[in-house]
């Protein structure tokens, strides 16, 4: 198989632009943004543990799987840091903040 040739690669390129995967951290993220990247990496433990389809995850939070599916991949400028905290204390009723 031949490497793509440059117009094929601009093909692909204008697709992956539209594409939404997981982001990642930032090597300069700012302690609240790290913060918030935990809380997400908590929800995605949550489902990997309880093997959960998006569904079951939305449901006890009443948000559509949607929502759910972005902050699974780190797509939460539309949440606040409350809105996920109180949304991760319904998956885990027992959860404390510590700061510092």
């Amino acid at each position: 198989m031949a490497f793509p040739n440059e117009k094929k690669l601009a093909v692909i390129r204008k697709k992956l632009e539209k594409a939404e995967g997981t982001l990642m951290l930032s090597e300069k993220a700012t302690p609240l943004e790290k913060f918030r990247w935990d809380l997400c990496q908590k929800f995605v433990r949550y489902k990997r543990e309880n093997d959960l389809t998006l569904e079951e995850i939305a449901e006890p939070l009443r948000i559509d799987k949607g929502k759910v599916s972005k902050i699974l991949r780190h797509r939460i400028d539309e949440f606040s840091t409350d809105r996920l905290i109180g949304y991760l204390q319904i998956l885990y009723p027992d959860t404390k903040l510590k700061v510092g």
